[in-house]
C-alpha cells in the first residue's frame, strides 16, 4: 500500500486534498513491525548501491517548521551506513553564496556516486522563503522553476536519483509542537519568536509550496506529500517511498557487482598460478 502521495506532473496541487493525520488504518504497532522490514531493505539498498558505485541518492526534505526535517534525517540514517551517507542542511545564504546563482551553494552538495545526501531544506527556499518575504523580484522567482527543473534534470542525467519529500503537518499540529518545546527543556534550544512570525504566514506559504509542487514535480524527481502528523506514520512513509525508488536498480547492481566479481576471481587465479608456475605459493609470496 502506498502510504505517501506523489505528485503527477502537470497535476494542479491543493495541500488541503491530503490529510496530514492520514495513518492508511494502521495502528503504531502495526506500523512498526512494517518499517522493521522496510528499514532492512533500506540498508541492503544502501550497501549495493554504496559497493556498485554507479549510482547516487538525493533525499531533499522540505517542510513548514516543526515538520520534523530533523526527526526524519535521524530515523532514515538509523538504517544507512555512516560512512557513504551524510546530512547538508541550508539556512540563510552567506554573502560569499549571496553572490553566486541561487543554485550554487547547492551544487556543490550534491552526492558523488555510490553515497547518499539528504538535504535539510534545499533550493527550494528560493521559490519559498524568498517568495513569501518577496526577497527577489516575483520575475527573477518565475524562472527559477525552471532553473530547479534543468538543474534536477542533469543530476538525474549524471545518475542521481531525486526523492523530494514534502512533510505535510497541520497548522494545529504545528502551535502544539511549538508549544511542546516551550515544556521541555530539551527542546528549549529550538525555542526561537521566527517561528511564530513565521507561522502568521501560514497561508502565503501553503500556496508557495503548491505552486513549487506543481512547477517542479517532474518524471525523474517527482515530488512526494508525506503525511507527518504521526511521526510514527511519517518515518514508515518516507521510507517506504526511498525503498520504493531503490528497488529498480537492485538487479543492475547486483549484476554489474558479479561481473566484477568475475573478473576480479579470474585476475586472483591468474596470480596465484603465476606463483606456482615459479614454484611459490601465495603464503611465500607473501
Amino acid at each position: 500500500m502506498k502510504y505517501s502521495f506523489m505528485i503527477e506532473p502537470g497535476h494542479t496541487v491543493k495541500l488541503k486534498d491530503y490529510d496530514p493525520d492520514f495513518n492508511a488504518g494502521l495502528k503504531k504497532e502495526e506500523a512498526a513491525a512494517k518499517l522493521v522490514k522496510l528499514g532492512e531493505e533500506l540498508s541492503e539498498l544502501q550497501y549495493l548501491m554504496y559497493a556498485a558505485a554507479d549510482t547516487s541518492l538525493l533525499i531533499v526534505l522540505q517542510g513548514m517548521d516543526t515538520s520534523g526535517k530533523d526527526g526524519t534525517i535521524r530515523h532514515l540514517t538509523s538504517h544507512m551506513n555512516a560512512q557513504s551517507c551524510r546530512v547538508a542542511s541550508f539556512k540563510q545564504p552567506t554573502p560569499e553564496e549571496m553572490g553566486h546563482d541561487f543554485l550554487w551553494r547547492i551544487h556543490k552538495e550534491t552526492p558523488i556516486k555510490g553515497s547518499i545526501t539528504i538535504f535539510n531544506r534545499s533550493h527550494y527556499e528560493d521559490v519559498l522563503v524568498v517568495k513569501v518575504h518577496k526577497l527577489a523580484p516575483e520575475n527573477i522567482i518565475g524562472r527559477r522553476y525552471d532553473h530547479i527543473n534543468n538543474f534536477e534534470q542533469m543530476l538525474t542525467d549524471g545518475g542521481t536519483c531525486i526523492i523530494k519529500c514534502n512533510l505535510h503537518i497541520s497548522k494545529e499540529e504545528q502551535k502544539a509542537r511549538l508549544l511542546d518545546r516551550e515544556k521541555e527543556s530539551v527542546k528549549s534550544w529550538k525555542l526561537s519568536v521566527a517561528d511564530w512570525k513565521e507561522r502568521d504566514l501560514w497561508d502565503q506559504y501553503t500556496e508557495a509550496y503548491e505552486k513549487a509542487l506543481e512547477k517542479c514535480s517532474t518524471k525523474n524527481a517527482p515530488w512526494y506529500v508525506i503525511p507527518a502528523n504521526h511521526k510514527w506514520f511519517r518515518d514508515l512513509a518516507i521510507t517506504e517511498v526511498v525503498v520504493e525508488r531503490l528497488r529498480p536498480y537492485r538487479d543492475r547492481w547486483q549484476e554489474d557487482l558479479k561481473k566484477r566479481g568475475a573478473i576480479a576471481l579470474k585476475e586472483l587465479q591468474a596470480y596465484r598460478d603465476s606463483l606456482k608456475a615459479g614454484g611459490k605459493s601465495t603464503s611465500e609470496q607473501a
